[in-house]
């Protein structure tokens, strides 16, 4: 879940950067492309997606021991 934590507040922190840039009027900073929010949810699911297999993969090696 750590992995799954760090990720999402990454994100979070470069939206909400990504925000205050366009609230304080730095258009130039602050541009929050189409392209931008897709690859951050990409990432978001992909780093998501390896913790859940990673998991289950551990717990499964982990039941095997004696």
């Amino acid at each position: 879940m750590g992995t799954i934590w760090l990720t999402a507040s990454y994100v979070g922190e470069q939206v909400r950067r990504r925000l205050r840039a366009v609230l304080r009027d730095n258009s130039e900073r602050g541009a929050l492309s189409l392209e931008w929010i897709v690859i951050a949810v990409a990432l978001f699911v992909a780093a998501t997606a390896a913790a859940v297999i990673f998991s289950k993969a551990v717990t499964s090696y982990t039941s095997q021991l004696p």
